[in-house]
């Protein structure tokens, strides 16, 4: 579990995090969701540890990340997962090669044990017949589940995905979201993905943090986000013809 209390940062006198509190639980899919400028990623980047934010607290397990020690913090990286944007592949290595790469970088593990370990999450992930394949020889989707698997090699208590849908076709989107659930719910990890697609809230959100200029407008599941009275969040979640739909479908349901 992840807690956060009263975050506040600001870059050159703007405020871009403005009090935001929230708990991402473990075993759930929890998403960060708003419009671009609504202070997502750096959110995201506090919670890695990549920015230090102004007030407030983070607290993994309920140890606070500005308390602990160089060492506390090493061992706490080892234990994140991070699947990002562009899923940030080494194109001179091959897919086996990349998936191994931080067990080789943080452990003392021999070579035959961390090959082993990269072949049973590239099983998990339906990577099949891929090991010795490039970056560019394989597709998006296939990139992003190479991107989950290197994310999962060192069995992390926590996993962030920045836009893990980004330029991936709807079908592919859904294929990619279920897996990162799937995941989530098979090792028990805290997951936390920064995503403005709208599917992947209807697809997998258990748990939803919607920001807005900074603050935390609205909480709740995929469930209560066609119920709410939150102009910030309807605006946002109806922009599109579909999901207008969607929301009238749900009301005639209720009555």
């Amino acid at each position: 579990m992840i807690e956060v209390q009263n975050l506040k940062k600001s870059f050159e006198g703007a405020e871009v995090l403005k009090g935001i509190s929230a708990v991402f639980e473990k075993g759930k899919t929890n998403l960060i969701i708003g419009q671009s400028g609504s202070g997502k990623t750096v959110f995201l980047k506090c919670l890695l540890g990549l920015f230090e934010a102004d007030e407030g607290k983070i607290l993994f397990e309920g140890k606070r990340l500005k308390k602990m020690s160089v060492t506390e913090r090493s061992v706490l990286r080892q234990e994140m997962g991070m699947v990002f944007q562009g899923s940030a592949l080494f194109d001179s290595m091959t897919v086996e090669e990349n998936i191994m790469f931080p067990m080789q970088m943080f452990t003392q593990k021999a070579d035959e044990e961390i090959r082993e370990r990269a072949n049973i999450v590239i099983k998990r992930v339906n990577l099949i017949n891929a090991n010795d394949k490039y970056p560019d020889e394989i597709s998006g989707g296939m990139k992003k589940r190479v991107a989950i698997a290197r994310a999962i090699v060192m069995n992390p208590k926590y996993l962030f995905c920045d836009e893990p849908n980004s330029g991936l076709d709807p079908k592919t989107a859904i294929l990619i979201d279920n897996l990162i659930q799937e995941i989530t719910e098979e090792y028990n990890i805290t997951t936390v993905i920064n995503t403005h697609d709208m599917n992947s809230v209807m697809e997998i959100g258990e748990k939803i943090v919607f920001l807005q200029n900074g603050h935390k407008a609205w909480e709740g599941s995929k469930e209560a986000i066609f119920n709410t009275d939150n102009e910030a969040v309807t605006n946002f979640v109806y922009s599109s013809d579909l999901f207008k739909k969607v929301r009238e479908v749900y009301h005639k349901d209720d009555h």
